[in-house]
């Protein structure tokens, strides 16, 4: 543009003077006079036209040099260069768009700050979630994945990104509900069992993006493991809790049955199924006491009044309420308190859950211990806790099993828990009382050996 403004101006410059040496030519009259005015016109010509070439050059530079800043700042701009700013100075139609231009640069420049602050907060957000995402292309390129996307589907999130979907998974049914959703509109929903390092369940959503040009699907994921896991114990624990409540009932109606029958004129008879009877009551009425004390343990308030608890008190208490039953096996039942430990040693607890708790351990150490065993409740104090605990020479129970034993109705030996008339609930009611006062609880065993399980609860301080 400069070049065709300069030879306009040199051109406008040359055809003035041309036309005025043409006037002057017309009104010549002697061809000699003629010839010479001929002359000068083209010489002075020549010399106006190299003289002219300056100001015309500086005229065509005054006049595009603001159109050249415009042309700068725009190529700046589209490079990100969003604090650049055009000074231009001249006429006010220039000024005025230089002024434009700079508050467009401005307001382009807040509206990418605040793109990529968004941008950042959906990347936040996306990576905090608990569910795992993942966004492709129609051509299944990887476009973006989060950190649970990665835990779920067993891969490196920021390796994945650029990469096929195929590529990043082997799991053929979860690739082919990708090539699915790409190929309509609708989306999808699928439960699978992941078969990978390790075994989950997962809920896979894909969906193709909105808009009428969708370029590409976004897959959620959520891994209902614990769900599926929760869902089986509660099958479990109803099932359970069903048979449990039934049998005795049924040994109930039929003691009935017969003393209906004929039997209840029998006094030999007649005493035998009345003791069955009470018997089966009572098991009936444990097993709902149990209960209730495990819905009362897990409720949200579950009532427990904490206070300072001597230890020594509630382990001689507890271990003098078991000694008739355990003389009567022969059993040595005996508490003993670690060399170190205060005289007053006290922890903060409920003194009704903590009886409770120390009752169904050593009253299951007593039900598996043989005849002439021994049962020994030690404690001890830490900087912060106590610890209990309760070892026997009992049986032992399997290493396959130690993982099960808190849960709900679990047994090792179903047929002599049964026996001994346990209701199921009491490891798992030791667990949750524990958890209520904020401490925990862990098992060892070897079979045939004994079995030892240790409490530990927080103690008071001295300045508490």
């Amino acid at each position: 543009m400069f070049i065709r403004l300069f030879l306009t101006y040199l051109l406008l410059v040359i055809l003035a003077v041309a036309a005025v040496g043409v006037l002057i030519l017309q009104r010549s009259d002697g061809s000699a006079l003629f010839f010479e005015l001929g002359k000068q016109v083209v010489v002075a010509v020549v010399v106006i036209a190299f003289v002219a070439v300056i100001p015309a050059y500086v005229l065509a530079r005054r006049f595009t040099r603001p159109l050249d800043e415009l042309t700068t700042g725009a190529r700046r701009l589209a490079a990100g260069e969003f604090d650049h700013k055009i000074h231009v100075s001249g006429s006010r139609e220039l000024t005025t768009l230089a002024r434009v231009f700079n508050t467009m640069t401005d307001h382009l420049a807040e509206t990418f700050r605040q793109l990529e602050r968004d941008r950042e907060q959906l990347r936040t957000i996306l990576s905090g979630m608990v569910e795992g995402v993942v966004a492709i292309d129609n051509d299944q390129v990887v476009l973006f994945a989060n950190d649970r996307a990665g835990v779920l589907l067993d891969f490196v999130p920021g390796l994945a990104v650029n990469r096929k979907f195929w590529e990043v998974t082997r799991q053929r049914a979860v690739r082919e509900l990708v090539e699915r959703a790409l190929a309509d509109d609708g989306p999808h929903r699928e439960e699978l069992d992941w078969k990978g390092s390790t075994v989950k369940s997962l809920v896979v959503y894909v969906a193709r993006l909105p808009g009428p040009d969708s370029v590409g699907a976004v897959m959620v994921l959520q891994d209902t493991t614990d769900l599926r896991r929760l869902e089986r114990l509660r099958q479990d624990f109803v099932a359970n809790v069903s048979h449990e409540l039934k049998t005795p009932l049924a040994n109930i109606k039929s003691s009935v049955e017969v003393l209906m029958d004929g039997a209840v004129e029998d006094p030999n008879a007649r005493g035998m199924f009345l003791e069955q009877i009470a018997e089966q009551a009572d098991r009936q009425q444990m097993l709902i006491e149990d209960l209730l004390s495990l819905a009362r343990i897990e409720s949200v308030e579950n009532g427990l009044a904490y206070e300072s608890v001597l230890v020594e008190d509630a382990v001689h208490a507890c271990l003098d309420r078991h000694r008739t039953r355990a003389e009567a096996k022969g059993l040595t039942l005996e508490g003993v308190a670690s060399a170190d430990s205060p005289v007053k040693l006290a922890l903060w607890a409920d003194e009704e859950g903590l009886a409770q708790l120390l009752d169904n351990l050593v009253d299951n150490a007593i039900k598996y211990t043989p005849d002439h065993g021994r049962i020994t409740v030690r404690w001890q104090a830490t900087a912060d806790d106590v610890q209990f605990e309760v070892e026997d020479s009992g049986i032992g129970i399997p290493a396959r099993d130690l993982p099960r034993v808190f849960e709900r109705f679990y047994r090792v030996d179903k047929a002599r828990s049964r026996e001994m008339g346990g209701t199921g609930l009491g490891l798992a009611i030791v667990k949750h009382l524990v958890q209520a006062m904020k401490g925990h609880v862990r098992v060892t065993s070897t079979v045939g050996t004994g079995t030892k399980f240790t409490v530990t609860l927080p103690r008071v301080k001295r300045n508490d």
